[in-house]
């Protein structure tokens, strides 16, 4: 198999649970600031003892005491909950129906092996993959009765995020979670080649010493109906073609019109992609049929049916990156429009993978907020 081509990761089977562990977190001082990175730097067999280092003139602290934690950010005004867990790693699906991570994205084999070895010579999961899902209402009464608490921990940290933390330790309360969210089917958010990873370590050595800190890895599970994530799309600059090559590709697949810059911006819609070289601006009025999404017809049906595929495809987060972005000459501006979250949803339980840099969920919490030991188990 072509280590560099994407392919779909493993599924892990239900019932979904986050159990508890001893939460390391960076010194409030530490997190979002650029020193912290140093910590995870190479030689990565040294990071643990970095750590404990760390921990012992203060800048680390780790939980005597496992737990679930409810962490809650805010950045750029938006603010997010997630439930932080150790993610149960043992049980592999072998039916659609029995998958409770899912993944929307493919992975690459090469990027998962090197991630899986870089943590097990940490011997941490430095952060958590985020989760996205509708919860249940026992999740979200509890959650509410946590925030009229006092959090146990709050601050802003160096790069402008604030921070609470509560850690869930009675077993009347954990007990509550592991029934409610037995039966959830989350989205993979963001960490889809670290999710995978969790599964190539898992596989190494299930169970067997020193492996056993293999068994879980980091999540977070936010509720979308609660404290939504942003979702918003990626754009591309596609290298090696042109306009006039994209409107003769786009015949069978949609409608092509030329139009100026503003008319072109104010077009751009779930079934419309905006094009430009810089010069001439456009709009793709695409055939999505009964439910793929526009990035989908453009990867699978739109662009393989150029005369010759682009050379290269970048990747931009704003429009303003992509223009910027955009040569003088010799390449085509893809402005895509942002799916929404049911969009996504219904693309993965129709047994379909989106291309990659499809979506992208904002705000991600800053690294060091809450980290787990390998070495914890």
């Amino acid at each position: 198999m072509d280590a560099r081509a994407p392919v779909a990761p493993p599924y892990v089977a239900g019932p979904f649970r986050l159990d508890t562990f001893r939460g390391m977190m960076l010194a409030p001082s530490r997190v979002g600031a650029p020193s912290a990175a140093r910590v995870f730097a190479r030689p990565f067999s040294e990071v643990a003892d970095r750590l404990a280092k760390w921990e012992k003139r203060g800048d680390v602290h780790h939980d005597p005491e496992p737990a679930v934690y409810l962490h809650e950010y805010t950045a750029g005004g938006l603010t997010v909950r997630g439930l932080v867990g150790a993610l149960d790693l043992r049980r592999r699906a072998d039916s659609p129906e029995q998958r409770v991570v899912l993944p929307h994205e493919g992975i690459h084999l090469d990027q998962v092996s090197d991630l899986a070895e870089r943590m097990l010579a940490m011997q941490v999961n430095p952060a958590p993959i985020l989760l996205v899902h509708r919860g249940p209402k026992k999740t979200r009464k509890l959650v509410r009765n946590l925030l009229k608490t006092d959090p146990d921990q709050e601050f802003t940290d160096r790069s402008d995020q604030r921070h609470r933390l509560w850690a869930i330790r009675s077993p009347d309360l954990l007990a509550t979670l592991e029934e409610a969210l037995a039966g959830c089917r989350p989205l993979i958010a963001d960490g889809h080649h670290r999710y995978a990873a969790y599964l190539r370590m898992q596989e190494a050595a299930p169970g067997q010493p020193p492996a056993h800190g293999t068994e879980h890895g980091l999540a977070m599970l936010v509720d979308q109906d609660d404290t939504p994530m942003f979702l918003g799309a990626i754009h591309r600059v596609l290298t090696g073609t042109s306009i006039d090559a994209l409107r003769a590709a786009a015949r069978r697949h949609g409608e092509f019109r030329a139009l100026t810059e503003a008319t072109a911006l104010a077009a751009l819609a779930p079934d419309t992609l905006v094009v430009t070289d810089g010069i001439d601006w456009g709009a793709i009025r695409l055939y999505l049929g009964a439910s793929p999404a526009a990035v989908e017809v453009l990867h699978q049906q739109l662009l393989p049916e150029l005369e010759r595929p682009p050379r290269r495809i970048a990747y931009h987060h704003s429009v303003e990156d992509t223009l910027s972005a955009l040569p003088a000459k010799g390449a085509v501006a893809v402005l895509m429009p942002a799916p929404d979250y049911d969009l996504v949803r219904r693309a993965v339980t129709g047994e379909r993978l989106l291309p990659e840099k499809a979506t992208s969920f904002q705000p991600k919490p800053s690294i060091g907020v809450l980290m787990r030991s390998l070495r914890d188990g």
